[in-house]
């Protein structure tokens, strides 16, 4: 985007998912994002325009998938998702009692997806069944064969301590009620095997949550849709390790790009993410990382002159959330202010060749209190502004330019540990700061985006502000 007279205008636009929560006594009734040290985010919101934005719409509380697709300018309730958990299911119940059977289960959850991979349905002999591992306690399931259909529900409860549900169409086509009846056959067939499988017998004899179910929620086909590039006329790119999303990207032909290190968990390397962001759009001062083939062993160059949209996608912080664990929540946040801080010195090195001018966009997908474990219908804060202005309300080039490189880890919390009272106040006086430019917000919160000049909008209406950002900055 731009002209051989202009510099070439791009965007890093950073999802924290999870991002939002609610006031919480031990930290003085403020939010986990209130109460976390972040002067990179804080500088971002102070340099430009801020707002509350509902990531589809007001109350409701919806999964990343559909929050992403909204944001990036898609009606969600027309494009079909897959999702799949590993999970802990009472048989004699038929009680799901943990949708995540364990969200550490990085070395156990490819041992369960190879017993699964290319599993045999009796009554369907003709259907190619293959499992996938993810992330955590994540994995894909497809489902190859004749008369599928999008159109039928889910067997997630989508609560803990609810019964399991069996897949119904949601049409009357023979297609919807023969797709229901396989599918139905696939979570029994799943169950069988995972429960005689010997991991979940060493998991019960350490006295640990047995997976025995996989939850299929977002049951469907892929459907064509306009690319992100055709749709916005911006190339664009993604860092996204979480299986979910990168699939969701691949549907919308973003190119997902390779990040050494990045997980999509807390053992994920934040810098290692916001440098492949930073190559793809300093492309072609530098090499545009690898990209991801659907398939294949082996990745692809990236778009030699680069991208224009460069989506990182964070996710440590909304198993944060659903952990409950509100100190890891803000160190979590702070840490992730870091990376930022990195991401905005390897732009401003590339923006000060003249050749590029770089805009900063941040927001989450939706809430995740970790009051609740789970997600909620609360609005997210979203700014953004000019690279150029984030330098400016950060205090100048030589504090931008200082930033470390360095690669770091995700903080450990100890036992017992709480947040510091001293530092606290310090970073409270800390940040009694000025607006520096755009609106009259200088904090990146749930609280202050509220008196943001932008107000309250969905999530559909994201890309519009974005585009119409940058050309009144053309």
């Amino acid at each position: 985007m731009g002209s051989p007279k202009q510099p070439r205008r791009r965007v890093a636009f950073v999802l924290i998912d999870g991002l939002g929560d609610v006031s919480l006594p031990r930290f003085g009734y403020k939010t986990p994002l209130q109460t976390a040290n972040v002067p990179n985010l804080d500088a971002i919101a102070s340099a430009g325009v801020n707002g509350l934005m509902d990531p589809v719409e007001v109350g409701l509380a919806c999964g990343s998938d559909t929050a992403h697709l909204s944001l990036l300018g898609y009606d969600p309730r027309v494009i079909i998702r897959v999702e799949s958990n590993f999970a802990t299911f009472d048989e004699k119940t038929g009680i799901v009692t943990r949708r995540r059977a364990d969200r550490h289960f990085e070395e156990e959850g490819p041992i369960l997806c190879a017993a699964l991979d290319r599993m045999k349905l009796p009554s369907y002999p003709e259907y190619e069944v293959r499992v996938r591992y993810a992330t955590e306690h994540r994995c894909g399931v497809v489902v190859k064969g004749p008369r599928l259909s999008g159109n039928i529900s889910g067997t997630d409860p989508l609560k803990d301590n609810r019964l399991l549900l069996q897949a119904e169409a949601l049409d009357d086509t023979d297609e919807a009620k023969h797709t229901a009846a396989v599918v139905n056959e696939l979570s029994r067939e799943i169950s069988r095997i995972l429960v005689s499988h010997p991991l979940n017998a060493k998991r019960a004899a350490e006295g640990k949550n047995i997976a025995n179910v996989v939850l299929l929620r977002g049951c469907g086909i892929r459907i064509e849709v306009p690319s992100f590039e055709k749709k916005h006329g911006l190339w664009p790119c993604m860092v996204a390790p979480t299986k979910i999303i990168a699939g969701l990207g691949l549907s919308l032909d973003i190119d997902i790009l390779e990040a050494p290190g990045a997980t999509g968990d807390y053992r994920t390397l934040l810098t290692s993410k916001a440098t492949a962001i930073a190559k793809a759009l300093s492309a072609p001062l530098q090499s545009s990382p690898n990209v991801f083939v659907p398939g294949e062993d082996e990745h692809k160059p990236g778009k030699s002159d680069g991208y224009d949209f460069g989506f990182l996608h964070i996710k440590a912080i909304d198993d944060a959330g659903h952990d409950k664990a509100s100190l890891f929540k803000v160190k979590a946040l702070e840490a992730v202010d870091q990376a930022l801080g990195q991401l905005a010195k390897l732009l401003w090195q590339a923006e000060s060749t003249e050749k590029f001018q770089y805009f900063l966009c941040v927001t989450g997908d939706h809430s995740t209190p970790v009051e609740y474990g789970d997600h909620s219908f609360e609005p997210v804060p979203f700014a953004i502004c000019r690279l150029k202005d984030f330098v400016g309300a950060m205090g100048g080039e030589p504090i931008v330019v200082a930033t470390s490189l360095q690669p770091f880890p995700l903080p450990i919390n100890k036992a017992g540990e709480d947040l510091d009272e001293d530092k606290m106040e310090k970073d409270r006086i800390s940040k009694q700061l000025k607006s520096f430019s755009g609106d009259s917000v200088c904090e990146f919160s749930e609280i202050a985006a509220a008196r943001g000049c932008l107000g309250r909008f969905p999530g559909g209406e994201m890309m519009g502000v974005i585009k119409a950002f940058l050309k009144l900055n053309a």
